[in-house]
Order: structure tokens, then C-alpha cells, then sequence
């Protein structure tokens, strides 16, 4: 079985039904799409699926759904965060039944002046309750939205107290120097990025591969810049597209609609509101994606 993450997965959008609850038929074709395109694998409910909306039920619920439409187990990761330390090893405890081992936590992110050995405390918490070999746990560090950093420190701490259940790290953060030293700090942890346009240099340097959000618009240029092909520029300016809009969450799901036809898809949960640019952003994204990738 698959020890940690690594190579190419995507942080998948989550498809919303009229009644704001998960379509998971859609999910579940979204995910056989994804991996028609090369991605090994899918993690549902992080940043991107718009995670810290849906309870425990939902996301147990949707993972026993979409195993029963046939994504392998071993294909799937899961957001496990949630403020309370209670929920995350309920989630654990359900998923690790279901024959899932990879779940992403995020540090405890409302009280924002948390010390480190709080941080480690909250890990250690979950994985000392769960207690259960098979769980591959990953740190989520991405502080810009979830306000609370994880020390490099912590994370060093944990692989050593834990081993190979501490799996790995995702650094979503956008600082390739926060990347070089988890790798210095804890180099046993398979470490993914989450910022695309640092895929190509951190494999390099060691990285396991990317858990991103762009993929699920653009898994080609993500593809290529996982083969090192001079990208780089390219997949600036696809990001740009997404990240200097309003909602990143909302625009990427607006673009989904627009190049699949779906209207469905620019259905999000509130407090974020449905975007209409998809078609505008979509024709801007499609000038920096067909030209052929040499």
C-alpha cells in the first residue's frame, strides 16, 4: 500500500447538488476525469473542495459514495481539519474503516496566538486517539489562510516521535524558502507544494509532487511542469487568471462550468457567492493551454 503522497494530485473541487449538498456522481466522474489526464490522485475537502464547510456526516458520506462508484481507496486523500480536535478523530476513525490512510490536517486555526508545543500538542492528540498504524497523516501548512503557521520545529518533532504515520507535509504557504527548510528540518517527510509555479524546482530539490487546486483547469500545464518542461511563465499566468479575482474558489469553479458545460459547477456554499465570469476567464485560460506544450 501506498506509504505517503507523491507525484501528481489535485486538491479537487467539490460539485454541489440544487440543495447545497455534495454531488458526488459528479465528484466521482470529476475524479476519473482528472486521472484520464495523468493525476495519480485526488484529495477531497481542502482549500480548494471548500473543506472547512462540511462536517464530519458530509465528508463520510461523500467518501463512502464515492468508493461505491468505484475510485479506489488508495487514490483518495482527505481534508481532516477542523477546529475541533474531537471531529478530526471522529473523521479519522470513519475514513480508516473505509479503507482511506491519507488525511491532511490542518494546526488548530482560530486562536492565532498558539505556541509550537500547542501545535505539536494538537497533532499529537489526534494521532495518539486514532491510534491506528494505517493512518499516513500530512501537516497542511498554508498559514495565509488558515492564519496559523506550522513550525518547522513541530513538524521535525513529529516524524520523529511517529515515524512513518507522520507521512508528510503540504506547504501551500508560496515561500519556496518555508519549503527548503521543512526539507532541511525533516527530509524522511514527503513533502508536496501546493504553488504550482513551484512544482518544477521543488521536485528537484527533493519535493514528493504537488497536491494543487489549478489542476483541476489546467492538469496538462500542471503535467508539464511536474516533467520539468519550461513552463513556468505559462502556469504564472494561468494562476494570475484565478488568484487575482475576487474568489479563487468561486472563479475556478466558474471556469469548471464554462469548459464543461455545466452550469452546476459554479455552485459554492456560502459565505462564497457564485461567479460569472467563467466563460471570459476560461477563453484567457485556453490562450495560455492549447498551444502545444514542447
Amino acid at each position: 500500500m501506498t506509504e505517503a503522497i507523491r507525484g501528481f494530485w489535485v486538491a479537487s473541487a467539490t460539485p454541489l447538488a440544487m440543495d447545497g449538498s455534495v454531488d458526488t456522481a459528479k465528484l466521482a466522474a470529476h475524479a476519473r476525469q482528472l486521472f484520464s489526464k495523468g493525476v495519480e490522485g485526488v484529495v477531497l475537502f481542502g482549500t480548494t473542495g471548500e473543506g472547512t464547510s462540511f462536517n464530519v456526516a458530509e465528508r463520510v458520506a461523500t467518501i463512502e459514495a464515492v468508493l461505491k462508484a468505484g475510485i479506489a481507496p488508495e487514490r483518495i486523500g482527505i481534508g481532516g481539519g477542523f477546529a475541533a480536535i474531537s471531529d478530526s478523530i471522529a473523521l479519522t476513525r470513519a475514513v480508516l474503516g473505509l479503507g482511506l490512510r491519507h488525511l491532511l490536517y490542518l494546526p488548530p486555526y482560530f486562536d492565532r496566538s498558539v505556541t509550537p508545543e500547542g501545535i505539536e500538542d494538537a497533532f499529537a492528540a489526534i494521532i495518539d486517539s486514532v491510534a491506528d498504524d494505517r493512518l499516513r497523516a500530512y501537516l497542511y501548512h498554508i498559514p495565509q489562510v488558515s492564519g496559523v503557521a506550522i513550525p518547522i520545529s513541530v513538524a521535525a518533532s513529529l516524524r520523529k516521535r511517529y515515524g512513518k504515520v507522520v507521512a508528510g507535509l503540504k506547504d501551500s504557504s508560496g515561500d519556496f524558502k518555508q519549503f527548503q527548510a521543512f526539507r532541511a528540518a525533516a527530509p524522511e517527510l514527503a513533502i508536496t507544494v501546493g504553488n504550482e509555479t513551484d512544482i518544477t524546482r521543488a521536485i528537484a530539490g527533493g519535493g514528493a509532487g504537488t497536491i494543487c487546486g489549478m489542476a483541476n483547469i489546467a492538469p496538462e500545464l500542471v503535467k508539464a511542469m511536474i516533467d520539468g518542461k519550461d513552463v513556468e511563465a505559462r502556469m504564472q499566468a494561468a494562476v494570475d487568471i484565478v488568484v487575482k479575482s475576487p474568489s479563487f474558489l468561486a472563479t475556478l469553479k466558474a471556469i469548471l462550468a464554462a469548459q464543461t458545460g455545466d452550469a452546476s459547477w459554479v455552485r459554492v456554499r456560502p459565505p462564497l457567492r457564485a461567479s460569472s465570469d467563467g466563460a471570459a476567464l476560461k477563453a484567457k485560460l485556453d490562450q495560455l493551454t492549447s498551444p502545444a506544450i514542447a
